[in-house]
C-alpha cells in the first residue's frame, strides 16, 4: 500500500472511491455538484416577473379605462406654440443676424431648426418678401397674418431673448451682445491677448486665486475670478490692467463711435463727450467685466463687444471731456450713444426680418378638456393601481427578505466567533439554493478550521522529530555516551537535511498559496526534461532494483514552462514512485499531446507499485496526509510532496490527475498548456 504524500518526492496516489480494482481520477480539487437550471415558474425571477406583469396589467387596464371614459378622440397634434422652443429658434436666428451682414445662406439654419422642432419656420423681409422657408410642399400654405417675432439684432425682443439665452437678458439699449461689428478682433490680436490672459490666470493660480479665461463674442479674452470677486486680485502682483488696453482696431472703432455720438450731441446743442472703453463717459473708468455689474462712478451703456484688449496702442489714451453732469445731460448722452451704436453696427448685421413659426399644415385641434369628474376618475384609478403595487411589493418583499434575514443573522453569529450553524432551506428556488450554499460554506469552514488545527499539529510533529533526534544525539555526546565520530556527524547531518527539506517544502507551499511563486517560463522539450529527471533518479532506482525509463525515442511535444519547477514536480512523482515500487518493478515516464486537439501536453508517470486503496484516493493531495499513519517520516516522506506537485502544476495553468489500481500500480498525469505541435 502506498505511503502517501512525500515531502521529497511526494508520490502519494489517490482513489476515486469506486471500490477496489476500479480506475479513478482526481485533480486534488473538490467540484460542487451541478444542478439543473430552475424552471421559470419556480424561480424567484419568475415570481418577480409575475408580480410585475400583474402590476403592469392593472396599470394598462386603468389607463385604457381612463382613455375611454375621458376622451372622445385621440389628440393628434400638440396645440399652440411652445414658448421655450420658439425662443431657442429666435435666439439662433438672432445670433446668425448679429454675425452676418446679410441673410444669404440662412436657409440651411432654418431647415435644421425646423427638423429639430418639427415646426414650419419662415423668414421674410419686413415687406414679406421670402428670405427662407422650411415648408416642403410644392405649394406652401400661406403665412399667418401676424409674425411670431421680428429678428433684429439692433432691437431685440427682451422676453424671447431672455428665454433663448438662458435668462442672461440683453443690454439696456436692446442691442444683441453678439453684434460686435468693428470691435471684432483679428486672429492675431485675439491670440496675443489670449496668451496674456493665460499668463495672468497662471499668476493668479500661483497666488491661490482660482480664475479662468473667458472669451467674449468679439474674440477678446478676459480673466474671470471664480466666485466673481475681482477685488481678491488687487493684493497680488498679477496686473490685470494689461488686458484693459484697447487694440488699434478697437481704439479706431471706439473713436468712430465717439465721433458719431458727438455729432448727435452737437445737433442738440450739447458738448461732445469722450467714451471710455466700457462705453461709459465722464471720469475715466476701468473696463466692466461682462456679466458683472458696473461700478457707481459714471453712467454706462454696456458694451456688447468684449472689453478692450491686450495688444496696447501707444499714446492712445485720449483726454477725457467731462460735460456738465446733470440727469438731463446723461439721458441725452445715453440716447446719442445708443443711436451711434446702431448706426455703427448697421452695416455689420443683417437687416430686420419677420419670423413665422407654425405647423406644417397650418391646422389646429382642440385641446383635451380635463373636467372635475375626469380628474376624480384619474385620481381613483391611480390610487387603486398604487394600492395594488404596494400590496404586491410588500407581499413579495416579505417572502424574499425573511430567509435573507436568517442568512444575515447566521453570518453575523459566525463573524462573532460562534460555531457555524445551518439555516433552514425553504425551497429549491434561488433563495433556497443560496441557503444551501451558505450551509455548505459553513460546513466547509468548519472542516477548514479542523484542517488548520490538524496542520498546526502536524507541522509541530514534523519539526519535533528531527529536532528531538538531533538534541538526543548532542546530549549523548555531551554526556560522553556517544563518540562524535564520522557516523555520528553523518547521522546529525541526515536529520538536519530532513529538517531543512521539510522547511523548504513548507516555504514552497506558502509561496504558492500567497500567489508569489515565481516562474521563469521558457520553451521546454518535454521528453528532454523527462530524460533529465530520469537521469537524476537513476542511481536511486538501481539501488532499489527498479527499472526507470522514458518511453519513446522521438522528441516529445513542446511546452512553455519553468524547467526548474517542472523538474521539481515530476521529480517528486518519480521519487515517490521509486519508493513505493517493489524490487523488479518498473517506473515509466512518458510525454505526449492531448487527443482533444487543444494543444495541451500530458506528462505521465506510471509505476507497477502497490497502488492506493480507493478510500484513500480523495486525500492524497492533502498536506501531511499518509495512508499508513504509523510509517516514519524517514521512509514515508514529509506528507507534502503531492500538495507541492499540485501547486506547481496549477501555477503553470495546468491540472494533475491520478489513477490507481490497488496491487497493480498508479499513474499520475500532469496536463500542461503546450506551445505547438509535436516535433518530428
Amino acid at each position: 500500500m502506498r505511503g502517501g504524500n512525500d515531502g521529497a518526492a511526494g508520490h502519494g496516489t489517490d482513489r476515486d472511491g469506486e471500490g477496489p480494482g476500479r480506475r479513478g481520477r482526481r485533480d486534488g480539487r473538490r467540484e460542487p455538484p451541478g444542478r439543473a437550471r430552475l424552471p421559470l415558474r419556480r424561480s424567484l425571477l419568475g415570481r418577480l416577473l409575475a408580480v410585475s406583469a400583474l402590476v403592469a396589467a392593472c396599470s394598462v387596464a386603468a389607463t385604457a379605462w381612463i382613455a375611454v371614459q375621458t376622451t372622445s378622440g385621440a389628440i393628434k397634434q400638440e396645440q399652440g406654440q411652445n414658448l421655450t422652443a420658439d425662443a431657442r429658434i429666435y435666439d439662433t436666428l438672432l445670433d446668425y443676424a448679429a454675425r452676418n451682414p446679410t441673410w444669404d445662406g440662412v436657409g440651411a439654419t432654418v431647415r435644421e431648426l425646423a427638423r429639430e422642432s418639427g415646426r414650419r419656420i419662415a423668414l421674410t423681409t419686413q415687406g414679406r418678401q421670402p428670405l427662407a422657408d422650411s415648408a416642403t410642399a410644392e405649394t406652401a400654405p400661406a403665412l399667418q397674418p401676424q409674425a411670431s417675432a421680428v429678428v433684429d439684432p439692433l432691437s431685440v425682443d427682451t422676453v424671447l431673448a431672455a428665454r433663448g439665452t438662458d435668462g442672461q437678458g440683453t443690454a439696456a439699449d436692446r442691442i444683441d451682445p453678439r453684434a460686435v461689428g468693428p470691435f471684432r478682433l483679428s486672429t492675431a490680436d485675439s491670440k496675443a491677448l489670449r496668451r496674456t490672459a493665460d499668463s495672468k490666470v497662471e499668476c493668479l493660480n500661483r497666488a491661490g486665486i482660482a480664475s479662468d479665461v473667458v472669451v467674449g463674442p468679439s474674440g477678446r479674452p478676459r480673466v474671470q475670478i471664480v466666485g466673481n470677486d475681482p477685488e481678491r486680485a488687487l493684493g497680488t502682483r498679477c496686473d490685470l490692467a494689461a488686458l484693459d488696453t484697447p487694440t488699434r482696431s478697437e481704439q479706431k472703432a471706439l473713436d468712430a463711435l465717439t465721433g458719431l455720438a458727438d455729432a448727435c450731441l452737437k445737433r442738440q446743442g450739447r458738448e461732445g463727450v469722450q467714451l471710455n472703453g466700457d462705453l461709459s463717459w465722464g471720469d475715466p473708468a476701468s473696463s466692466v467685466i461682462p456679466g458683472e455689474e458696473a461700478g457707481p462712478l459714471v453712467p454706462r451703456v454696456p458694451l456688447p463687444a468684449p472689453a478692450p484688449s491686450d495688444a496696447p496702442v501707444e499714446d492712445a489714451a485720449p483726454s477725457v471731456v467731462t460735460p456738465e453732469r446733470t440727469g438731463e445731460n446723461d439721458r441725452a448722452i445715453a440716447s446719442c450713444v445708443s443711436a451711434a451704436r446702431g448706426e455703427q453696427l448697421s452695416s455689420y448685421v443683417s437687416s430686420p426680418a419677420l419670423l413665422f413659426i407654425g405647423d406644417e399644415g397650418g391646422a389646429t385641434l382642440p385641446g383635451f378638456d380635463l373636467s372635475p369628474a375626469n380628474t376624480a376618475r384619474i385620481a381613483g384609478a391611480a390610487a387603486l393601481v398604487l394600492a395594488l403595487t404596494v400590496g404586491a411589493s410588500v407581499f413579495a418583499g416579505a417572502r424574499l427578505v425573511r430567509p435573507l434575514h436568517a442568512l444575515t443573522g447566521a453570518a453575523q453569529r459566525m463573524r462573532d466567533g460562534e460555531q457555524p450553524e445551518s439555516v433552514p432551506v425553504s425551497g429549491d428556488d434561488e433563495v433556497g439554493r443560496l441557503a444551501a450554499a451558505f450551509n455548505d460554506m459553513s460546513a466547509h469552514r468548519a472542516r477548514l478550521e479542523e484542517q488548520r488545527k490538524a496542520m498546526v499539529s502536524d507541522v509541530a510533529h514534523e519539526l519535533r522529530t528531527p529536532l528531538s533526534n538531533i538534541r538526543g544525539w548532542l546530549e549523548a555526546a555531551q554526556d560522553g555516551l556517544a563518540d562524535p565520530d564520522p557516523a555520528f556527524v553523518s547521522s546529525l547531518l541526515e536529520e538536519a537535511v530532513l529538517l531543512q527539506h521539510i522547511i523548504d517544502d513548507l516555504q514552497d507551499l506558502a509561496a504558492a498559496d500567497a500567489g508569489v511563486l515565481r516562474l521563469h517560463h521558457e520553451p521546454v522539450e518535454a521528453r528532454e526534461l523527462l530524460s533529465q529527471v530520469a537521469a537524476a533518479h537513476q542511481a536511486r532506482a538501481e539501488n532499489a532494483g527498479v527499472t526507470l525509463a522514458v518511453a519513446g525515442t522521438a522528441p516529445g511535444p513542446a511546452l512553455r514552462a519553468d524547467p526548474v519547477r517542472l523538474r521539481q514536480a515530476v521529480g517528486n512523482l518519480v521519487s515517490n514512485a521509486v519508493r513505493h515500487t517493489p524490487e523488479g518493478g518498473r517506473v515509466t515516464l512518458r510525454a505526449y499531446a492531448a487527443e482533444e486537439g487543444d494543444g495541451a501536453v500530458l506528462v505521465e508517470v506510471a509505476d507497477t507499485g502497490s497502488g492506493i486503496p480507493s478510500e484513500d484516493l480523495p486525500h492524497v493531495f492533502d498536506r501531511f496526509w499518509r495512508a499508513e499513519k504509523s510509517r516514519s517520516r524517514r521512509t514515508g516522506g514529509s506528507g507534502l510532496g503531492l500538495a507541492i506537485v499540485r501547486k506547481l502544476v496549477e501555477a503553470h495553468g495546468g491540472t494533475v490527475d491520478a489513477a490507481s489500481v490497488e496491487g497493480e500500480g498508479s499513474t499520475f498525469v500532469l496536463r500542461l498548456p503546450g506551445t505547438g505541435p509535436s516535433g518530428p
